[in-house]
């Protein structure tokens, strides 16, 4: 246990599901999702490199996509899995498409996933805005966690990844605040993140689909600026609309969220089941 918080939640029986969370987060952003996809699946949700509840790279070590990947396989390998179903909303939704790359995924479904834009203004916005949370969220915490009991404060306060900020729980905002306070690579990864480059054409003999799933309230990641030149580079794609939600849509809308992947596992496992009998 790291940080207070267990570094992974593993539930459920059925083809195994791996849930990765976004930039700040931990697993227990999808805490409301799992009765529903542990019904048909062996979920593992594990915290990332660098956040609540994860493993916290040395002062030396890289920090890129590269070495969260890296560190998200070891997890694969000492879990047990060779493949799996692997969905991430956001920094998750980047890293299950490199781990598609890397041959661990039986599908992937990326809800509002980074590493897409066009052009240096687009991506320095993405970075700005980020630093600014991670500060607010570091700002007089005892304040900000009474502040979070009122529901009109919840609203403003997660305006940048809810669109219904009221209706989330006070605990489940004060768990975003502190898993924020508690992610060590923040500027390791945004130092990195504005050399790097958007995320490569998909490779062409990839035999397993991809599902991207997009909030359409989404105010970090809005799909017209980041959306589109993501999809342009990673090709062919089912792309899923998420209306009403922000950026993180399991806080808006678990149940619609948990569809669009179910809706994905469900058609893979069939045909790989069809092809077994």
């Amino acid at each position: 246990m790291s940080d207070g918080i267990p570094p992974f939640h593993r539930g459920g029986e059925g083809s195994p599901l791996v849930i990765l969370h976004g930039f700040t987060g931990s697993w227990r952003v999808w805490r409301h999702l799992l009765p529903s996809l542990e019904e048909e699946h062996d979920v593992f949700a594990p915290s990332l490199l660098g956040h609540a509840g994860g493993v916290h790279p040395g002062p030396d070590d890289e920090i890129s996509i590269h070495s969260i990947a890296d560190d998200m396989e070891r997890q694969f390998d000492e879990q047990g899995i060779e493949k799996a179903h692997i969905a991430g909303n956001s920094l998750g939704g980047w890293l299950s498409l490199e781990l598609g790359r890397r041959g661990r995924a039986l599908s992937v479904v990326a809800v509002s996933p980074a590493g897409g834009w066009n052009g240096r203004r687009e991506l320095d916005r993405v970075v700005k805005m980020m630093r600014q949370s991670v500060a607010m969220a570091h700002r007089t915490p005892g304040l900000s966690d009474r502040l979070l009991k009122q529901a009109w404060a919840r609203r403003m306060g997660l305006r940048t990844v809810a669109e219904r900020g009221d209706r989330v729980s006070y605990e489940d905002a004060r768990d975003l605040l502190e898993d924020a306070r508690a992610c060590s690579i923040v500027d390791g990864f945004l130092d990195w993140i504005v050399h790097d480059r958007p995320l490569p054409p998909r490779e062409t003999d990839a035999d397993y689909p991809i599902t991207i799933g997009w909030a359409d309230r989404d105010r970090v990641l809005p799909f017209g600026r980041y959306g589109r030149p993501l999809l342009e580079n990673i090709g062919p794609v089912e792309l899923m609309r998420l209306p009403g939600c922000g950026h993180v849509p399991m806080l808006d809308d678990p149940a619609l969220v948990a569809h669009t992947i179910l809706t994905t596992t469900r058609r893979v496992d069939e045909k790989r089941k069809a092809a077994t009998t």
